[in-house]
């Protein structure tokens, strides 16, 4: 044509397509070129170049004819209302239905015109479902947009550039693209933290010099020995992307040195046999880290990539990345989808990436029916786009990667040890929100802390990264040995009342004598073994005492000098859930092993089912002030009436009391039993919660399970 715009993209297409099929190509992109007359981009260039220079992108992954078309017309409809029937009149439907998927389609904003996005984001992805082509064009579009986002306001520019990480480039990778999903998260992380690109990349370049040698020597080593075995292969050690490095430092916590010190090394081969006989060579050749090794050749990605993965002891003890692959392969794990228009000729379309992403297209369908609202549908497909981890950001707007189902506290621990330990409270965006709360893409958190605060052990319960649960152990078994070395020491102190002794006037040689004779290494360690329950304290006393072996009859039928609760005793000492006792209530204790003292109510039926080791029974009784908060149960016969729950906690609340469970059990339809768990500070307390409750209307009957 001559057309300086237009030659680049004949070009492109000649290398694999008939003259026919650049001819009608070339018809369609004088029909684009003549819709966008008069039209300029932001950067003050023709418009026509942006749909030529998508469609450049789509030449360059070997689309068919009528993907091309469409790319070039994809905005024409937009700008001129009749140019649908026009298209389909000139191309054909199949053409006309690809401009329309992919137009119409604005930028999807997040938290701002929520329902509006959603809807058009639903509209591509539904035409999606029925021609993958449309998401072809719409990511080759976002690609050129991202190119030439440098004109935009930087407000924008961040905006397009989140858009981008948080939607595109999964949906990219989904489908195995992973040549366009490379360059759109560099792309994204070069406009979303410009300071942060422009000084990993000055690192990078900084760091280069002296590795590009110790890379030819591993690209040399490979090929050496490749060579001796008779096997032919293409060998590329390369370095990791910019963003790649950055998410390595962001999630594991690492700095540059550490990140970049990796390198990668891809081996592309003839067929399946020699991809494995390849990985023994390279197991030969350095040594392999242990653990390390993926087999996705015959368990390939949800996205159909398929490739062998190991990792090597490389020279000077450097970690080398090995992929090894076929040709077809590589091909699929560069193009993903779009690889299936290449072998389409060859009639070859059973291939595992157009399956499995053929299989999610299938499952966006049901997703669709389900969804109640665009926006619940844009929710769902966002968290199947993250199968496995949760993106968030920092009040600073740091990205940080956890797995599906963490919570602010996994979040608190993921930033620092330091931060999880004292955690008291959390902001999800910019909201007070319980340490429990599910996570979800997107979300910015922030974690309130507080000095000398320490982990709950009810963060166990819903905690779900290995960090948090391990540092919430160690925290715990370490505060919890504390304690029971301190109840054990008074325990002994008690134990020995009874023979007219105290630890005080015990002979330090005594004392030394007695943890040889039970075999600990401390007197701490016999005090902890003491008061966690196994060991018993008047035994114990009865070996340390000369007079407690001749009183021996005395000491087990004597009075034991009770053991005085006042509420800090901590984690050694812990209240049956059977029956929850309170101060005021009559008690005794139970020494349980590796559980230290546990405190039952006196009328408490599983008592008796303890009585036959009266051994492991001791005296307690509440000290005269008490402190914290207990845990008792409140049963509610209650008549169905509209409001009648909420009146009850409002009840409960007004006397500064907090509803840790509620359970419910229909006895009919006219009257429900309620059982509320609440903290309270005493007997005293519970009567006054129980007395209120009782006014309110249509309570039946209060009790106390």
């Amino acid at each position: 044509m001559g057309d300086a715009i237009f030659a680049p993209l004949e070009q492109a297409l000649s290398e694999y397509m008939e003259p026919a099929c650049i001819e009608r190509v070339a018809q369609a992109y004088a029909f684009a070129r003549e819709a966008h007359e008069g039209q300029l981009r932001v950067s003050g260039e023709p418009y026509i170049t942006h749909p030529v220079a998508v469609a450049g992108i789509l030449a360059d992954l070997r689309l068919d004819e009528k993907t091309i078309i469409a790319a070039l017309l994809h905005d024409v409809i937009e700008d001129t209302p009749t140019a649908r029937d026009q298209i389909a009149a000139e191309y054909g439907d199949e053409v006309a239905h690809l401009v329309d998927g992919v137009s119409k389609l604005d930028q999807i904003r997040f938290k701002s015109k929520a329902e509006q996005q959603a809807a058009n984001f639903r509209k591509m992805m539904m035409a999606m479902v029925e021609d993958v082509r449309v998401i072809l064009i719409k990511l080759a579009d976002r690609l050129h947009n991202m190119r030439t986002l440098g004109v935009m306001r930087p407000d924008k520019r961040r905006r397009i550039a989140r858009e981008t990480l948080e939607i595109y480039t999964p949906i990219a990778q989904r489908l195995g693209l992973n040549s366009l999903r490379h360059e759109l998260e560099d792309l994204g992380f070069q406009a979303m933290h410009p300071l942060r690109y422009r000084v990993l990349e000055a690192a990078v370049r900084k760091a280069r010099g002296n590795r590009r040698e110790v890379m030819q020597k591993i690209e040399d080593a490979f090929n050496a020995r490749l060579a001796e075995e008779g096997i032919r292969a293409e060998v590329q050690a390369r370095e990791k992307r910019l963003y790649s490095i950055y998410r390595k430092m962001v999630q594991k916590h690492l700095p540059f040195e550490e990140v970049f010190d990796v390198f990668a090394v891809r081996i592309v081969v003839e067929n399946v046999d020699t991809a494995y006989r390849v990985l023994g060579v390279a197991h030969n050749l350095y040594k392999p880290l242990p653990g390390r090794f993926k087999d996705y050749v015959a368990i390939p990605k949800a996205n159909g990539y398929q490739s062998l993965h190991t990792v090597l002891f490389g020279p000077h003890g450097i970690p080398l990345e090995v992929q090894i692959r076929t040709r077809e392969m590589h091909q699929f794990a560069e193009s993903g989808i779009a690889a299936h228009w290449l072998y389409k000729a060859t009639g070859d379309a059973s291939s595992t990436t157009q399956a499995r992403a053929r299989e999610w297209l299938r499952e966006l369908l049901e997703i669709q029916r389900q969804a109640g609202n665009p926006q619940e549908f844009l929710e769902s497909v966002k968290v199947d786009l993250f199968p496995d981890e949760v993106y968030v950001f920092t009040p600073m707007g740091e990205i940080m990667e956890l797995p599906r189902g963490a919570t602010p506290v996994d979040f608190a621990y993921a930033v620092h040890t330091g931060v999880g330990n004292t955690c008291v409270a959390c902001k999800i965006d910019r909201q007070f929100a319980p340490l429990s709360s599910t996570l979800h893409n997107g979300q910015t958190v922030e974690i309130i802390t507080a000095p000398g605060a320490t982990p709950n052990p009810n963060w166990l319960s819903f905690v779900v990264t290995a960090r948090a649960r391990t540092h919430i152990r160690g925290f715990l078994k370490g505060m919890r040995e504390e304690e029971a070395v301190q109840l054990g020491r008074r325990l002994l102190d008690k134990a020995l009342n009874q023979f007219g002794s105290e630890l005080a006037r015990i002979p330090p040689e005594r004392l030394s004598a007695c943890v040889a004779e039970y075999h600990h290494a401390s007197l701490d360690e016999l005090y902890r073994e003491v008061g966690l329950g196994n060991r018993l304290a008047s035994l114990v006393a009865h070996w340390l005492t000369a007079e407690g072996e001749a009183r021996g009859g005395e000491s087990r039928n004597g009075a034991h000098p009770p053991l005085v609760l006042s509420g800090a005793e901590g984690m050694v000492v812990s209240f049956a859930k059977c029956c929850h006792p309170l101060p005021g209530d009559e008690v005794v204790g139970f020494a349980s092993t590796g559980r230290g003292i546990v405190v039952h109510r006196r009328q408490c039926k599983n008592t008796a089912e303890l009585a036959s080791q009266p051994e492991k029974w001791l005296p307690v009784e509440w000290a005269a002030e008490v402190s914290g908060e207990y845990q008792a149960e409140i049963g509610i016969n209650a008549k169905n009436l509209r409001g009648g729950l909420a009146r009850m906690a409002g009840a409960i609340a007004e006397l500064s009391a907090d509803i840790d469970d509620v359970r419910f059990d229909d006895r009919d339809h006219n009257v429900t039993v309620i059982t509320f768990l609440v903290r309270v500070r005493d007997r005293i307390h519970l009567a006054h919660i129980m007395r209120r409750l009782k006014r309110e209307p249509g309570i039946l009957k209060v009790w106390r399970t």
